[in-house]
């Protein structure tokens, strides 16, 4: 299989090359290396310094004699990105291009207006260019449950169907994001939607919840290959914000009342999520949903566990209830499906306490490069 992976310097992508890599698939990464330089800019640089992309691909050629093909560049560039898939006509393309972070969303104008420029761009050009080069490549393009919200109803695994005065219809569940970035990512599936219906190209829509963990099997052979772990309020997803607080005894920092709820994922089953869509595409015309999680929690309950865990680890962890920066409800019923990559053959990596234990582990190695200052600034979304 021949896949193109957009997104591939970051926390998701450059796992995902070395995941399709290994098992002898052909993979070309392209990265624009926004999430380095927006680090930099905003003072809140990963835990783990790596190495550039070249570099990382140069390390794992050493180390397995597998070729992952890089380019720099940016998606929202057209010519770019169709010269690209007119060279390498891609099997399969993953699409992590996009600008992750709903913190970054709503720090500012030009902020808000670059993650609507980046995100409705980059997934337009890539619809363009299945559609004039490889009508046939399925895309897999990472959303969001954040496009959900949180209805008093349970959450289907991207579809409904209605009834309305004798007559049913099926329709894409309804969204209600919590912040800019969410919303970027539901008008991302509308587009998708309308070019499955117009062109008949075919589309696997992963609503993924937040993901934690550091390690994957391909980067334990180096460390150098680790992923960008990010512990900060912009780019940081709270379960690792909450390891690396309690590491380095910052107060975990829980919004509110912490009831609110959430499905997430560890980063194992990310991957073998995307492959697993990968290897069982939809059918041409198809737009395909899947609930990307495996579990459920509330903000506390993931501040208790990681408080239980610290503790008898030796660390002093206290949690503490902040000022809830984001407009957001507290309390609500939250019932998603999830049962569709399960079908598919996921074998899910539960949160357990060894689990925890092992991330305590690595950020204690990498204590020394935690920055207090990016840890919490208290964006406010009003």
């Amino acid at each position: 299989m021949r896949v193109i992976i957009l997104g591939a310097d970051g926390y998701l992508g450059w796992p995902t090359c070395m995941y399709f890599s290994a098992k002898g698939h052909e993979v070309v990464g392209i990265d624009n290396y926004f999430r380095r330089q927006a680090a930099l800019e905003l003072d809140c640089e990963p835990l783990i310094p790596t190495p550039n992309l070249t570099q990382r691909a140069r390390i794992w050629k050493e180390l397995t004699g597998r070729d992952i093909y890089v380019h720099i560049g940016d998606v929202i560039n057209y010519p770019f990105l169709k010269e690209l898939f007119e060279r390498y006509r891609p099997e399969v393309v993953v699409h992590y291009a996009e600008q992750p972070s709903a913190p970054y969303s709503m720090i500012d104008r030009d902020k808000a207006a670059f993650t609507v420029q980046n995100n409705l761009i980059s997934t337009l050009n890539v619809a363009y260019a299945v559609k004039e080069v490889v009508p046939e490549c399925p895309i897999i393009k990472i959303g969001t449950m954040g496009e959900y919200g949180t209805p008093n109803i349970d959450i289907e695994e991207g579809w409904i169907e209605i009834e309305h005065k004798g007559k049913k219809d099926k329709f894409l569940f309804p969204r209600q994001a919590s912040s800019l970035y969410h919303t970027t990512k539901i008008q991302d599936t509308d587009m998708l939607w309308f070019y499955v219906r117009t062109w008949g190209i075919r589309v696997t829509d992963l609503m993924q919840g937040p993901v934690y963990g550091i390690s994957t099997e391909e980067a334990d052979k180096d460390e150098r290959l680790m992923p960008n772990f990010h512990y900060d309020e912009i780019f940081g997803t709270i379960l690792n914000r909450f390891v690396v607080q309690a590491v380095v005894g910052h107060p975990l920092t829980v919004y509110g009342k912490g009831k609110q709820i959430r499905g997430y994922i560890n980063l194992k089953d990310t991957l073998a999520c995307v492959y697993l869509a990968a290897l069982h595409p939809p059918k041409m015309g198809e737009l395909r949903i899947f609930n990307q999680i495996t579990e459920t929690f509330s903000v506390l309950e993931l501040a208790e566990k990681v408080q239980k865990v610290g503790e008898r680890l030796g660390y002093r962890v206290e949690v503490k209830h902040y000022e809830n920066p984001r407009v957001e409800k507290e309390e609500h019923y939250y019932n998603p499906k999830y049962t569709g990559l399960r079908e598919l053959g996921l074998k899910p990596h539960f949160l357990t306490d060894n689990v925890l234990e092992k991330m305590f582990k690595v950020v204690e190695k990498y204590k020394g490069h935690i920055n207090q200052f990016a840890i919490f600034r208290g964006i406010k979304w009003k």
